[in-house]
């Protein structure tokens, strides 16, 4: 009796496992586009998108917080299958996502910690993102604000900034709206 039982498992436990993409195969992404509560929901809805972790990078100190990120700007930690999308189609989604012509940071938050940036973490990483800012630049007939800067420590953002958008449909509606995103967008990007 226990035989056919195990070899059910082990068949259907099989099946799962092929099913899912193997966790060593994904890879992670960082990036800056001002309220990491909007990058992380446009990110979580990306196509091969696994998971978004909003959180802190590109300062100095260690354990930044909400209200201490000494020269960290708010970015999100995207993990990806590469075998269902690529770090090119990433950083155009996170591109067409921002206005990444603004230095100051992005549609109603400005500051430091608002500035957009595309962490790379290898010559490969940086290519893609230099050539995909370049072709923003040119669609945009625009001077392009988002660096491209070498990877730093990602640290996570405190549990309630996470899913905050799933977590708190209606805060996370109402600062949309009241900061005038997709207008702002809108008039970005238009049809492009």
């Amino acid at each position: 009796m226990k035989a056919p039982l195990f070899a059910a498992i082990a068949a259907s436990t099989l099946a799962l496992a092929s099913a899912a993409p193997a966790q060593s195969n994904l890879r992670t992404a960082v990036f800056a586009g001002g309220c990491f509560w909007s990058v992380e929901k446009f990110f979580e809805a990306a196509p091969g998108v696994v998971a978004a972790v909003s959180g802190y990078s590109g300062g100095a100190s260690k354990n930044p917080t909400y209200e201490a990120h000494q020269g960290h700007m708010e970015a999100v930690r995207v993990t990806y299958d590469p075998s269902k999308t690529s770090y090119a189609k990433l950083v155009d989604h996170f591109f067409h996502n921002i206005d990444p012509t603004d230095p100051n940071g992005q549609i109603c938050d400005k500051g430091p910690s608002y500035r957009t940036a595309v962490f790379v973490s290898s010559p490969q990483e940086r290519q893609t993102a230099e050539a995909i800012k370049v072709q923003v630049q040119k669609q945009l007939g625009a001077a392009i604000a988002t660096q491209v800067r070498p990877a730093a420590t990602f640290w996570p953002a405190e549990a309630y900034h996470q899913d905050f958008a799933k977590k708190n449909p209606r805060r996370y509606e109402a600062y949309r709206i009241g900061c005038g995103r997709d207008r702002h967008l809108k008039v970005i990007w238009g049809g492009r």
